[in-house]
């Protein structure tokens, strides 16, 4: 079973940047597919981005051009780069990885979640 643990949340100014961290640690094989996710407050759950093993990149529309995703060589840690960032993009950022833990089981594991609060 795969642990993520997030960092690089925090305070910043509109039209500022900050670069989130995901490191995955103890059993990482298997693991095919990272996704950023985002709660505002008081809203729904959204994706982000997302990033295959191939590192096909997908980003929403809503960041479109200022936020992008990547993964070390390893593969066991993976960021997202947010730039130009708005009041909107306050959030409570999550980190979720799925794991193929055998042939016929896939595992979805999620971080704790790390602040990111934008202000004017």
């Amino acid at each position: 079973q795969v642990q993520l643990v997030e960092s690089g949340g925090g305070l910043v100014q509109a039209g500022g940047s900050l670069r989130l961290s995901c490191t995955a640690s103890g059993s990482i094989t298997g693991i095919y597919n990272f996704d950023w996710y985002r709660r505002a407050p008081g809203g729904a759950r959204e994706l982000v981005a997302t990033m295959g093993d191939g590192a096909d990149l997908s980003v929403a529309d809503s960041v479109q051009g200022r936020f992008t995703m990547s993964r070390d060589n390893a593969g066991n840690t993976v960021y997202l780069q947010m730039n130009s960032l708005k009041p909107g993009d306050t959030a409570v950022y999550y980190c979720h990885a799925d794991q193929r833990a055998s042939p016929t089981q896939i595992l979805s594991q999620w971080g704790q979640g790390t602040q990111v609060t934008v202000s004017t």
